[in-house]
């Protein structure tokens, strides 16, 4: 009866995990409320994953990163890059591969990507070169590079904390370097050889075309008579017709609407509507249609400017939708658009809720547009300004950074003190204040690891792990020992589609450790070749990392798979050739 309920609630969660109906955090919460009440888990099991060193570990690198980007450090290192804008695409394509493949082995993929995309965009533009041959190859090798150190991402840290939960000896800090350095090598070759002739080419366009919003823009004059006239703009007439006064042209002055602006006669509206919206208006008394077709010109005039901004990881938008944040009373600006997997979303952008990696279309003053260069929620695509870099305390922060990362290697102290001494020392040395502290850390996945280590816990007391083993071994272990792992490997890889790599890869675990010592087999090959299958699954864009360039690149689904799946394979037989070799079997 546990068997069955364990293996329903994996079901049920790998379900909710793919259609987002939930956030990953409270799914994994629940799961953890479910197995506690059903006396699964005891309450100090449900919540041993949380105590680890490793969570320790997570929390303070996310603390360092932060640190290291708040003194302008990050920006610094990719500020360099817009120095290469005199070389050929093709040197510009490995130049920033192997530089991002490098920052990754010591930082969370996906803030490397988040930082990377903004001066990328802007960079492409002025080379007149295609930001899709660019963008996927920079979060594949941000994905690659994590697989060189134990720190590069965070599925490493979890597999090795749970190892050692077990019993097991943890990874070492470049433990992992010799097949990760393979496979960011075979990558790179991959990519300039196959496949950047299978990029997409995407043409420029205007903001308004390629966010289709041309055909729903048009302008009305206010009349003489005009009973709109005194009323206030976001309560008036228009405002219950569901349409978006974008802007008010008066005196010939442009100017963006405020909730205390009222309507006076002559004024000129550029309004955003559907259709059947816009068939009203023309029925409407005291307004009269100037045009039905406007754009990028419209848009942007005076002080009004377009700007595509990105959400980045950590941002407080996610999960929350424009009327939840506040977003036009907190930024000042209009979204006209929203752009997420390929798809432009228009209608009632006030009940969207955001998401990792959604592109926003927004239109305000210019002031409030430069304003965003200092947030933390948003990045400005095509207008990277590299922050205030406070040499000093960032040179102080590297240095510390790179001294945790030696000692911890070398043994002389555990490397969960070495990581929150530094982070610590960071807003001791005011590199980052305490609050800023807290909020860099991505508390939604340290509650995904924490949460997960606890249900591989589950499968293993009730004997899950056990029965899958025995199932496996009946039916694979006559191909082989290797055939096994293939298994596994292959295994890991589906479920890294609907399931955040650490969350599949924690999954997978107990079951492959308990298989490897069902085979009299080193269950260390076994893990590890979970641990880096979790972070060779190129094939779809659900990976933090690809979810961040999937709108910049105007990529299409069918773009990642037809890319990534052949270089999934390849990376996968690689693991199946180089894991017995540096962890025999």
């Amino acid at each position: 009866m546990e068997i069955a309920l364990v293996l329903g609630l994996l079901i049920i969660a790998i379900t909710l995990f793919a259609t987002e109906k939930l956030p990953v955090d409270v799914v994994t919460l629940l799961l953890l409320i479910v197995l506690t009440l059903t006396r699964i888990l005891t309450p100090a099991e449900a919540f041993e994953g949380f105590s680890s060193d490793f969570i320790i570990i997570l929390a303070s690198i996310f603390v360092i990163s932060g640190a290291l980007q708040e003194t302008g450090m990050l920006d610094r290192l990719g500020s360099q890059l817009t120095r290469l804008g005199d070389t050929s695409p093709t040197r510009l394509t490995i130049y920033i591969m192997v530089f991002t493949s490098v920052i990754s082995a010591f930082m969370n993929n996906t803030t490397v990507t988040a930082l990377l995309v903004g001066p990328l965009i802007g960079m492409t533009r002025k080379m007149d070169l295609s930001a899709s041959k660019i963008l996927m190859p920079v979060a594949f090798a941000s994905i690659l590079g994590g697989t060189c150190t134990l720190i590069g991402t965070s599925t490493n840290v979890a597999v090795s904390g749970y190892m050692e939960k077990i019993g097991m000896p943890t990874l070492g800090m470049f433990e992992l370097l010799p097949v990760g350095l393979i496979l960011v090598v075979v990558g790179l070759v991959y990519m300039m050889v196959i496949g950047r002739h299978m990029l997409p080419e995407q043409k420029a366009a205007s903001l308004a075309d390629n966010y289709s919003i041309r055909e729903y823009l048009t302008e009305i004059v206010v009349i003489p008579g005009s009973p709109l006239i005194g009323q206030k703009i976001f309560q008036s007439n228009l405002s219950s017709l569901d349409i978006r006064i974008l802007q008010v042209i008066r005196n010939k002055v442009s100017l963006f609407p405020t909730p205390a602006m009222v309507f006076q006669s002559g004024d000129l509206l550029l309004v955003e509507s559907k259709l059947e919206e816009l068939l009203k208006i023309k029925e409407t008394s005291g307004i009269e249609i100037r045009a039905d077709m406007l754009g990028d010109s419209a848009l942007q005039q005076g002080d009004i400017q377009l700007a595509e901004v990105l959400i980045t990881p950590g941002s407080n938008l996610v999960y929350r939708t424009l009327k939840d944040s506040n977003f036009r009373q907190r930024f000042g600006l209009v979204i006209l658009a929203v752009y997420r997997h390929g798809q432009t979303l228009r209608d009632k952008i006030s009940k969207i809720s955001f998401r990792l990696g959604d592109l926003l279309l927004v239109q305000g003053p210019e002031d409030k547009i430069n304003y965003l260069k200092e947030s933390k929620d948003l990045a400005i695509l095509g207008d990277f300004k590299p922050t205030g870099f406070r040499q000093r305390r960032g040179l102080a922060t590297l240095l510390l950074f790179g001294l945790a990362v030696l000692v911890g290697s070398l043994g002389w102290a555990p490397l969960s003190i070495c990581f929150l001494t530094v982070a610590v020392l960071c807003v001791m040395l005011k590199s980052m204040t305490p609050e800023k502290a807290y909020r860099t850390i991505e508390w939604r996945l340290l509650i995904l690891i924490g949460g997960m280590s606890a249900f591989g816990t589950a499968m293993e007391k009730t004997g899950t792990s056990v029965l899958i083993s025995q199932y496996v071994v009946q039916y694979v272990s006559p191909f082989g020992n290797l055939a096994v792992m293939a298994g596994f490997i292959l295994l890991t890889v589906f479920l890294t589609q609907p399931m955040s790599n650490a969350a599949a890869a924690l999954v997978v675990l107990p079951v492959a450790i308990q298989t490897a010592n069902d085979l009299h087999v080193n269950p260390r090959s076994f893990a590890i070749a979970i641990m880096l299958s979790a972070s060779v699954s190129l094939i779809t864009p659900f990976e933090p990392s690809c979810i961040l360039v999937y709108g910049p690149g105007k990529y299409k689904f069918f773009d990642f798979f037809k890319v990534g799946s052949l270089l999934t394979l390849i990376l996968v037989v690689i693991l199946l050739f180089t894991i017995p070799i540096f962890w025999p079997l």
